[in-house]
């Protein structure tokens, strides 16, 4: 039978002394927020006995602030990630007791989306979802912001003027980003190609337009297509990869602004060798990781997930503890950017 962790273990593993961890059992002095933090995420970590009593002593006093997100596609390992790491931002968050509800959507429709935001308004205080632009979306936000739960759009803005800010990255940056990379990756000019989600996915068409605008100064000669739609889904994406490659057997680089990455990377597998076609994706999830070491891809433009979700914790902690409403903003992340030899 393995050894019940004892009070030495506990202090040895939290860096701190003996007498430290007694009085953060035992509440006999103020001990700061920081170091019973660490007391009790090592506790959790090795199995101590009295983790669940030391989160009592250090929470107790703390104001409590309940957490609403909405993420769609469940089982995307990008939208997992998101979610682990948005549970671990809450939990380790200073100076409160945090509470999280999350919800996946069923869709990526208006309507299940802003149903789950309305459902959350009597439980959080503070809400932060990713959704398309659409009225539905914005009419909702707008009834949460009357009943004093401000909302954050998260990677994708929506609701305007309305919605307490956004987080994410600059988009439009980010499609020249993607664009000067093609522009040096293809030897010379050719036909470029571009997926985005949706229309109504605002963050998709400011990636486009930064795209386009890149070429139109820098590189002119080269030809970008009609943009085509892909749903965020992986059959499609496979199915108009395939079908693009034959209508353009000359086709250089293809750029997928959004989801549904894994059926373009199945398609090029399948129908071209590794840089007969430059990919540009986004995200680093096992797919695209995979296509960058077999280089089938030339450059993932990730989101800098712990940083996302920290900073929209404190951006949601800050807007329900302050009682005036400051004006909507734009919380600008900077990307992180993978390439084949950084894999």
């Amino acid at each position: 039978m393995a050894k019940r962790p004892t009070i030495t273990d506990l202090a040895r593993e939290s860096g701190v002394s003996v007498a430290t961890v007694d009085r953060v059992l035992n509440g006999r002095a103020k001990v700061r927020e920081e170091t019973a933090r660490r007391v009790y995420e090592a506790a959790q970590r090795i199995g101590y006995h009295a983790a669940a009593l030391i989160g009592q002593r250090m929470f107790a006093d703390l104001p409590e602030i309940r957490f609403g997100f909405v993420f769609p596609k469940a089982r995307q390992p990008f939208w997992q990630s998101v979610a682990r790491e948005m549970e671990a931002a809450v939990a380790r968050a200073p100076g409160i007791r945090g509470q999280i509800v999350l919800e996946f959507a069923p869709s990526q429709s208006p309507g299940d989306i802003a149903g789950l935001m309305a459902g959350l308004a009597g439980r959080c205080d503070a809400i932060a979802a990713s959704a398309v632009n659409h009225m539905q979306i914005t009419d909702t936000v707008s009834q949460l912001k009357d009943r004093g739960v401000p909302c954050f759009a998260l990677l994708n803005d929506y609701a305007q003027g309305i919605r307490q800010g956004y987080i994410g990255l600059n988009n439009m940056k980010v499609g020249r980003v993607a664009a000067h990379m093609m522009s040096k990756v293809v030897a010379r000019s050719g036909k470029i190609a571009v997926f985005v989600g949706g229309y109504r996915w605002h963050g998709h068409e400011l990636r486009e337009t930064g795209f386009r605008s890149y070429f139109r100064e820098y590189a002119p000669d080269f030809t970008i297509l009609d943009t085509m739609v892909n749903l965020e889904t992986r059959q499609l994406t496979y199915e108009a990869t395939l079908e693009l490659l034959q209508r353009h057997p000359d086709l250089k680089g293809l750029y997928c602004s959004g989801g549904g990455m894994e059926g373009a990377i199945a398609a090029l597998r399948e129908a071209r060798a590794p840089g007969q076609v430059a990919l540009i994706l986004h995200e680093l999830i096992p797919e695209s990781r995979s296509a960058l070491a077999d280089r089938y891809a030339e450059m993932s433009i990730a989101t800098p997930l712990e940083r996302l979700c920290n900073d929209t914790v404190a951006l949601m902690i800050d807007a329900v503890q302050k009682s005036d409403t400051p004006t909507p903003g734009q919380h600008f992340l900077n990307p992180d950017l993978y390439l084949p030899e950084s894999v």
